[in-house]
């Protein structure tokens, strides 16, 4: 399994990296996990626009949904189409969201380019991998992913505050992506975000082999974020997501 960074900007790009999107590869077979703000750019440099084979959406803020709406376009009006739908895995509420965010109701619907799937907690199946979703601690329903295929696994925290359900997500993976959106401080927001101390205590509590810090706010010093992640108790190798890093799990 391939894991590529394509964005990791938390809220908004950044000067260096569009809002949250993760490409898995494996098989030959092309997943995305979240598609947010900017992303649609920075993919093509690792495949080709037409090469996407499935989408997950952790939730539907911005951040990390929006550049779904351009890639309709793409789908929708490129030189061959058209092009097969690409399933994608949401919540419910996903289609008219995406469809008021793209404002074009006299246009073919999104839904030509899309086959929108519901998402749920629990395990299923997505071309060769093994995904299981689960719901975490977020302000709209939002969830965090754990993928696996051929022994190996990640896991996607999306946006949560401190989540019980994250660290059985991350049980035991080789890679964890954990969000890490604010400077650690006392009187933290619960359920909105997690601080870099508290990204490397879930990973602790999960046994991760790997700690990714993701969703990184451009206005923060990430150095200051590294440096609070060394403080969670996690003594496993701790790294800043960087637009472009690439991770072989094999």
């Amino acid at each position: 399994m391939k894991v590529t960074i394509v964005g990791c900007s938390g809220s908004f790009p950044g000067p260096d990296s569009p809002a949250s999107c993760y490409l898995l590869e494996a098989e030959g077979f092309r997943m995305l996990l979240d598609f947010g703000s900017g992303a649609l750019g920075a993919l093509q440099r690792h495949i080709g626009l037409y090469d996407v084979d499935a989408i997950c959406l952790s939730h539907l803020h911005a951040d990390h949904c929006l550049d779904l709406c351009g890639y309709h376009v793409v789908r929708t009006y490129g030189p061959a189409a058209p092009y097969p739908r690409v399933p994608v895995y949401a919540p419910a509420d996903a289609p008219r969201r995406l469809a008021d965010a793209y404002g074009m109701p006299d246009e073919p619907a999104l839904e030509t380019a899309f086959d929108f799937r519901v998402l749920t907690p629990g395990t299923f199946e997505i071309g060769p991998f093994t995904v299981t979703a689960g719901l975490v601690n977020h302000p709209v329903e939002a969830y965090g992913f754990r993928v696996a295929h051929g022994g190996r696994s990640i896991a996607y925290s999306g946006d949560t505050g401190q989540s019980d359900e994250l660290v059985r997500l991350a049980d035991g993976v080789d890679l964890l992506l954990c969000e890490a959106s604010f400077l650690d401080q006392p009187d933290l927001p619960t359920d909105l975000h997690l601080s870099g101390r508290q990204a490397a205590e879930h990973a602790a509590k999960a046994g991760a082999g790997r700690l990714v810090l993701t969703h990184l706010v451009p206005w923060h010093d990430t150095a200051r974020v590294l440096d609070d992640a060394a403080h969670g108790g996690y003594d496993g190798p701790i790294e800043l997501a960087r637009s472009g890093a690439v991770y072989e799990l094999a």
